[in-house]
């Protein structure tokens, strides 16, 4: 396949060079030595001394259905930031500009992010640093067609209440790639899509999003039965939780070098101290979320009357605005949240123990680096058999087309992070079910 001045073989050279051409460093750190962040005296609160960005606070959370009742660190993020896609049609095919950008809790470092991948405070300045590239496109009224523009939810697991704004907009006129910057077509970034760790959490997220053409025929449920079926999932389950203090978390303590459970399971809050030679800053310390192993996120799909479906589970979690998306049929992280989903998942063995020949798709991506260190979870679409995964779906799941899920997804804060993952492998063709 080629894309507008990149052929999919030239990409891996092309994104070496780039990861090469910058002073790229990262080294974890005590958390004394973060420079401008501090835990305020009472609170206990992990807070950058600007008032921006970010904190870590502490959430204390109870739910129905097996949650139960827990404490646990969380990051608190209210402003909105950008991750923001540019697309433009070459020789009547769209392409979208991609960027080869560093972020310090990447497996790697270096991933394909969005065109703009921005908190508030960075694109409005706040690190005083330079200014965000091709920020314009998403800020300005007029300055092209937009193709898809919503609010979605990042990890409720991690996040209190996170939105970021999802936006693809075709560019109207010319648009000069800049060197980190390239023009790759969905089916090229389908194709990136099957190797480990090299298209970013936001790029999946956004692309996840894109409208494709009409759904699918014959889904086993109406789009409006899918919808109502979702919110009687959020009416009916309960999830009550609240921001606390950071100290005196339950079962939390602060060592010299993270912010961690006394099981040593769950994750820790760690400090690194990253340099990036092309970033809006050259150097900076800040805190970063590191889980304690390795997640699994799939999709169980099944054909109903040849139409392919996947079986989507209402997923509750503490920091989820709504409390309840739909999510992928397993979403586990061994040694998870202490006191959440104590038990594996329905269906975790039918995923793991799946042969070659029923894996649809199978890729091992990480979480958005700016926020969360070498956060890596396996993704797979496995196909199941009537015996193991019946019409009649257990109670919290429901089988959807990707027509629906995708629908779904373009309207925002329905689908979650971990299912737009496996929805963007879906809608590229990396996964071709």
């Amino acid at each position: 396949a080629a894309g507008h001045g990149m052929r999919t073989a030239d990409f891996a050279d092309w994104f070496a060079e780039r990861t090469r051409a910058h002073r790229f460093r990262v080294e974890r750190i005590p958390l004394a030595e973060l420079d401008g962040w501090s835990f305020s005296p009472g609170t206990g609160n992990l807070t950058h001394r600007s008032g921006r960005f970010f904190t870590v606070e502490g959430l204390r959370a109870a739910g129905d259905e097996g949650l139960g009742t827990w404490e646990q660190p969380i990051i608190h993020q209210p402003e909105i930031g950008i991750l923001g896609v540019l697309a433009k049609e070459f020789d009547g095919v769209l392409h979208f500009l991609m960027q080869a950008k560093m972020e310090p809790g990447n497996p790697g470092l270096v991933q394909l992010s969005p065109t703009v991948q921005a908190t508030r405070s960075n694109y409005t300045r706040a690190h005083r640093g330079a200014g965000v590239r091709y920020v314009e496109h998403f800020t300005r009224p007029g300055r092209g067609r937009v193709l898809v523009d919503v609010l979605q939810s990042e990890h409720g697991a991690w996040f209190h209440r996170k939105s970021n704004r999802n936006v693809i907009v075709e560019a109207a006129g010319d648009v000069p790639a800049h060197e980190d910057f390239c023009w790759l077509t969905l089916g090229q970034i389908g194709e990136l899509l099957r190797r480990d760790a090299v298209v970013n959490m936001d790029s999946r997220s956004v692309l996840a999003c894109a409208p494709l053409p009409d759904h699918e025929p014959g889904a086993l449920h109406s789009d409006t039965d899918v919808l109502s079926w979702l919110t009687t999932e959020r009416s009916r389950r309960e999830v009550r939780a609240r921001l606390v203090p950071l100290a005196g978390l339950a079962g939390w303590e602060r060592s010299a070098s993270a912010v961690e459970h006394v099981s040593g399971r769950s994750f820790r809050v760690v400090a690194v101290r990253a340099a990036a030679g092309n970033r809006e800053v050259p150097g900076w310390t800040q805190p970063l979320v590191e889980p304690a192993a390795a997640g699994v996120v799939a999709f169980v799909l099944r054909r109903f009357g040849g139409v392919p479906h996947l079986l989507a589970r209402a997923r509750a979690e503490g920091g989820l605005a709504d409390a309840v998306e739909l999510g992928p049929t397993v979403q586990h992280v061994p040694d998870g949240v202490v006191g959440v989903d104590a038990d594996p998942p329905a269906f975790l063995d039918l995923v793991l123990g799946a042969g070659p020949e029923r894996i649809r798709y199978s890729a091992v991506h990480s979480e958005e680096g700016g926020r969360f260190l070498n956060a890596v979870s396996r993704h797979l679409i496995v196909e199941a058999g009537p015996e193991e995964a019946p019409e009649e779906a257990p109670p919290g799941h429901l089988w959807v087309t990707p027509g629906q899920l995708t629908s779904l997804a373009g309207s925002g804060r329905y689908v979650n992070v971990q299912a737009r993952t496996l929805l963007a492998a879906v809608s590229s063709r990396a996964a071709v079910l």
